[in-house]
């Protein structure tokens, strides 16, 4: 049974992130001085009490966008009321009621929804006095409320569960089974791959660079379990970075890297592969993240190159996510969206992966026995004890060895291949841990000793 969804809606900048921030309890929406930051509906679940309810974030009613998606941003704002069940009707105490404001409650009458109308950013007792002119638009008494300082939290959240609980108990949503990063640079059709999986126009779809800007969790179901996709901001070069919106949106598809449990890192199969994307696979991999290198318009390649080539072009160009695996879409069409989540499903059972220590150190023993890369120069020959898996996802193995500081970049790489060429961690990350042997239990040093290990 789907959840209830109670909108936010308003003119331009009257707090309406930060609204829902406020009533999320965490910052999810970009909350900027600037009109119009919002373009997508952002979304996040709330719980008070027993009620849970989805709260949805629009984008300024009436904006004049200066990328000229206007028209874009107020059929989300639609979307968003046709699936309510209550809407949230802000307006800003300090600037008193204006035309914009006329025009929102006049649309909203039409819609037949019912509303509570909130006069936001009321910080001191004087400023509640003068919301009086508010009654006229015809939602009953304003309630007064400071989204930024948190005032009329409690009493809002009371007034939306007591509705919602009207209508019928809401049931605690299902847990997501995996979270999926969908991060590229802009213009690479994240959007039109998080529409695809939707099923709907769930974020603004436009060749209009960097129109996204917050990052948006659409949660899906698939095969009767659901997931959260994250649809991301468009990453470029820091040094192109326009304002602090295109700031904000930069940080939170890191962020969004780190929250997640698998990547899909969007590259464009028109485009050569340029310093953003050497930047943000070079974080996806720092982060231990299982990755898809999904490469999309793959349609508008025509003669650039095989499959089988390409694959070999990005293995050179970022070797630090060799060991990824490769999908070929085309998002704006539908095609080979949905086995790539099936891929990702794939990955993120690999990285769950413990398989038992005594095959692990089996194969410890049988790459010590063979040809290693030499070691620093003047320093004693390394010497491998024995090995534990310490952790999941990612994959995490403790290396025990006479001398953690003689580890060299070559071998580490050497050992990475090695196990991940024998263990079920063929397509995602591994973490070694290098620890002295001081570390190991005296029998586990005694029998590297004896094997000459």
């Amino acid at each position: 049974m789907p959840l209830p969804t109670v909108a936010i809606v308003g003119r331009p900048n009257v707090g309406k992130s930060s609204l829902l921030n406020m009533l999320a309890g965490r910052r999810i929406a970009i909350v900027d001085p600037t009109a119009g930051v919002t373009r997508d509906r952002v979304s996040a679940l709330c719980v008070h009490g027993e009620c849970y309810f989805d709260l949805v974030d629009t984008g300024g009613y009436g904006i004049v966008d200066r990328d000229d998606l206007s028209e874009q941003v107020e059929q989300q704002i639609r979307y968003a009321v046709e699936e309510a069940a209550l809407i949230l009707f802000v307006v800003d105490a300090r600037d008193g009621l204006t035309a914009p404001d006329r025009d929102v409650a006049r649309w909203l009458r039409g819609c037949g929804k019912p509303v509570i109308l909130l006069a936001n950013k009321v910080d001191a007792a004087a400023t509640a006095v003068e919301i009086g002119d508010f009654f006229s638009l015809g939602f009953g008494e304003p309630m007064a409320i400071s989204a930024l300082h948190g005032r009329g939290r409690q009493e809002l959240k009371d007034r939306i569960a007591a509705f919602l609980q009207a209508a019928g108990p809401t049931e605690r949503p299902a847990e997501a089974v995996m979270k999926i990063a969908i991060v590229g640079r802009r213009n690479v059709g994240k959007s039109s791959f998080i529409n695809a999986l939707a099923g709907q126009e769930r974020v603004i779809v436009s060749e209009i660079a960097g129109t996204t800007r917050d990052a948006v969790d659409v949660r899906f179901e698939r095969d009767g379990r659901v997931f959260i996709a994250i649809d991301t901001a468009g990453v470029r070069r820091k040094s192109k970075i326009a304002d602090d919106i295109e700031y904000y949106g930069f940080h939170r598809a890191e962020l969004s890297i780190r929250r997640a449990d698998v990547v899909l890192f969007m590259l464009d199969a028109t485009a050569s592969v340029g310093q953003v994307d050497k930047h943000l696979g070079g974080y996806i991999a720092a982060q231990y993240k299982p990755c898809v290198l999904v490469v999309n318009k793959w349609d508008l390649a025509v003669g650039r190159a095989s499959t089988e080539a390409y694959g070999e072009y990005l293995n050179k160009t970022l070797p630090g996510l060799a060991w990824a695996p490769i999908a070929f879409t085309t998002a704006s069409q539908g095609r080979n969206v949905q086995s790539v989540v099936d891929l990702a499903s794939s990955l993120f059972r690999q990285a769950g992966q413990r398989p038992p220590t005594a095959r692990l150190n089996e194969i410890l023993e049988q790459i010590a026995q063979g040809p290693v890369p030499r070691g620093k120069r003047g320093t004693r020959p390394l010497r491998l004890y024995y090995g534990t898996q310490i952790g999941t996802h990612p994959p995490t193995i403790a290396l025990f060895v006479n001398d953690p500081s003689r580890v060299t970049p070559s071998y580490e790489r050497f050992l990475l291949g090695r196990l991940r060429d024998a263990l079920p961690f063929a397509e995602v990350p591994i973490r070694l841990v290098f620890r002295g042997k001081g570390s190991a239990p005296a029998s586990r040093r005694a029998a590297g000793r004896q094997s000459g290990r």
